[in-house]
């Protein structure tokens, strides 16, 4: 578990641009399973692809014409309850920090592993994203 005052900045890093936090299993089955159109839900963490990759992509694909209803966010290592249950939603996909995916009408329809995150840049993320949105949303 990592002290609040750490993960604070990367968690606002995305709800200030709009993403829910989701701190409960309840709140993810909530969201996920109540969800209308396109949910976007991101697992954040303290690692140094999610800061230099991860979080800048994603905001840069909000830049889309078409993008998700809906933004959510966990946060692997600190909200542990909520990523678990995130990560039910995710399967087959094995647990991933960080990991971005793309739920239409509650269904998953798109994700991206850390191995698609890890040695990527911000942009190639938000041009993957941005495909999915124009596909999906």
């Amino acid at each position: 578990m990592y002290p609040p005052e750490l993960v604070k900045p990367m968690k606002e890093d995305l709800t200030n641009v709009g993403f829910k936090q989701l701190t409960t299993s309840d709140e993810v089955d909530q969201t996920i399973q109540n969800s209308k159109g396109t949910l976007l839900v991101v697992v954040n963490s303290v690692c140094g692809c999610a800061a230099g990759n991860m979080r800048p992509g994603v905001k840069l694909s909000l830049n889309n014409s078409k993008k998700p209803v809906e933004l959510a966010t966990v946060f692997a290592g600190v909200d542990g309850e909520a990523t678990n249950q995130a990560r039910k939603y995710f399967l087959p996909y094995p647990p991933s920090s960080p990991s971005i995916a793309l739920f239409n009408d509650g269904k998953l329809v798109h994700f991206l592993e850390r191995h698609h995150i890890e040695g990527g840049t911000a942009q190639m993320i938000a041009e993957n994203l941005t495909e999915a949105y124009n596909e999906f949303c």
